[in-house]
């Protein structure tokens, strides 16, 4: 009797998230910033995850046929050889974690992804892909723990990992007061094999899907 209704609409986006063993070891090295600056909003590590598409708030029904277009989809992308490396800063508000490895690969991925959503008839703001993870934001009042906190990170260098999965995310954000979580709304296998060429078929619009150049 006291379940609240689902929302009409749902904060979405397409990403890659690191295995457990690399995010622990970029948690590792997180330590000293995560004493010297308790004020940053840090994202917890269950959060990681690398943006390949920005959907933005979406209708709840938008959500199931590009649901079945990443499902019929997702096997046919390779598995990507990556790591974690250094650390960087937006605006001295957002700190982050750069990516390293099969850039190439990242950046076909994610054209392809973005054009799929397109395809599915849904509209979104196209930003240049920057490969990161976001680890924390700064109060407005702090404009010096982010810098120091990525200068800390500057050196690090994760082991290689692959890919695992393709995700799909939604967020609460601006659905009341506290951090923002994440969660799947689902997730699906990648290919192991390398791409060698375009990816077509499948998707919400079947044979209208051609090679993709990286933005």
């Amino acid at each position: 009797m006291n379940e609240q209704p689902p929302s009409p609409t749902l904060r979405v986006f397409v990403a890659l998230a690191p295995p457990d063993e690399a995010k622990d070891e970029l948690a590792r090295a997180l330590r000293p910033a995560y004493t010297d600056h308790p004020r940053l909003r840090w994202n917890r590590i269950e959060d990681w995850h690398i943006t390949l598409a920005f959907l933005g708030e979406l209708p709840a029904t938008a959500v199931p046929p590009l649901r079945a277009a990443l499902a019929e989809r997702a096997g046919s992308y390779p598995a990507l050889r990556l790591r974690l490396h250094g650390g960087g800063h937006f605006d001295e508000r957002l700190l982050w974690s750069g990516i390293d490895g099969d850039l190439e690969g990242l950046h076909l991925l994610a054209a392809d992804v973005r054009k799929l959503v397109r395809d599915c008839g849904i509209e979104f703001r196209e930003r240049p892909l920057r490969p990161h993870l976001t680890l924390a934001r700064a109060r407005r009042d702090d404009t010096t723990s982010v810098p120091q906190a990525a200068a800390g990170l500057a050196a690090f260098t994760g082991r290689p990992w692959h890919t695992e999965r393709l995700h799909l995310v939604g967020s609460n954000i601006g659905r009341g007061p506290g951090p923002i979580h994440y969660r799947d709304i689902e997730a699906w296998p990648l290919g192991a094999a390398a791409r060698t060429g375009p990816v077509v078929g499948g998707g919400c619009e079947p044979g209208e899907h051609t090679n993709v150049e990286a933005p």
